[in-house]
């Protein structure tokens, strides 16, 4: 099998680490940290990573493909200030990177989504613009680079109570990633440009994580155990049970769904020898959240109903 990557050791599981992650731990030394959202194929990053070796960066990336090709430019080019997260970025902001810990977040050709009924998937909206705010270091920056026009004006719509002063501005090509390039190649010799500068801070926690209570029963039958749903926020919805008889093993599939963050994960219950053991899967990373909770309850629930 083919390895599209040199070394998975800038690669960081933010859902197993110590949660905020601790920038002197991961680099081995205290520097200025700069944040790109959506690095893409990882070109730009490792490059502005190799341009300052005085500072350390941190990539977010939701495709693993990219993360495989900034891994394997990272190492062939040397880079050792960089780290990459696999992972939608909204979440990874709010549960992961602690308040005033970066000094620059960027990010290049975000995906404008141009349909309306698509809008609620497009970043930096008035909320997302105050969780980069939290996270920006005092004076820090957040950068923003697009070729779309009606994007760039809904985000500068959303700009009000965000903490930033901002200046807008259109800028010919000058950062060579693939889409800048793809958009050259159609015709366009401008692209639209934010520069926000935080003069104020909005004071948004890291989101409190749930002690995880499991479960111990005596008796389990799992051919009766019937699951049901939780529509009402934190969602919860089983897609699927398996069962191992001779391992004494249940295992069933769970999506949980609580504000911006999507969780997909096993429950398990385990015959320990004495008794059944409800609890997630071990070699599943979860983030403990009431919604996990609520999906070991309703386990338990079913498995403990007449």
């Amino acid at each position: 099998m083919r390895a599209y990557y040199r070394s998975l050791r800038p690669l960081i599981l933010w859902k197993e680490a110590r949660r905020p992650l601790d920038w002197q731990a991961l680099f081995g030394r205290c520097a200025p940290v700069e944040l790109e959202i959506g690095f893409g194929n990882g070109d730009y990053l490792v490059r502005r990573a190799k341009a300052y070796p005085e500072r350390d960066f941190i990539g977010i990336e939701m495709e693993w493909t990219g993360v495989q090709r900034a891994l394997r430019r990272a190492v062939g080019k040397g880079v050792q200030n960089l780290r990459v997260i696999l992972g939608d970025a909204k979440p990874i902001l709010r549960w992961a990177i602690a308040p005033q810990s970066v000094a620059r977040i960027y990010s290049l050709f975000p995906c404008p989504w141009p349909k309306l009924h698509h809008h609620k998937h497009r970043l930096f909206d008035q909320a997302c613009l105050q969780l980069v705010n939290s996270r920006l270091v005092e004076g820090g920056e957040f950068y923003l680079l697009t070729d779309h026009a009606e994007y760039f004006g809904w985000v500068l719509s959303h700009l009000t109570d965000t903490g930033f002063r901002a200046e807008a501005r259109t800028v010919p090509p000058s950062v060579g990633t693939k889409y800048e390039r793809k958009w050259q190649a159609g015709g366009q010799s401008r692209f639209y440009e934010l520069v926000a500068q935080k003069i104020a801070h909005c004071p948004i926690p890291l989101p409190q994580e749930e002690p995880m209570e499991t479960y111990r029963l005596a008796n389990l039958n799992p051919s009766q155990l019937t699951l049901f749903d939780a529509d009402d926020p934190p969602i919860v919805k089983f897609k699927e049970t398996r069962y191992d008889p001779e391992r004494r093993i249940w295992m069933a599939r769970v999506v949980v769904v609580e504000e911006e963050l999507t969780q997909h994960f096993w429950v398990e219950a385990v015959h320990t020898g004495r008794d059944w053991h409800i609890r997630p899967m071990q070699g599943c990373a979860i983030v403990p959240t009431v919604g996990v909770q609520r999906a070991l309850d309703l386990v338990y629930q079913a498995a403990t109903a007449p």
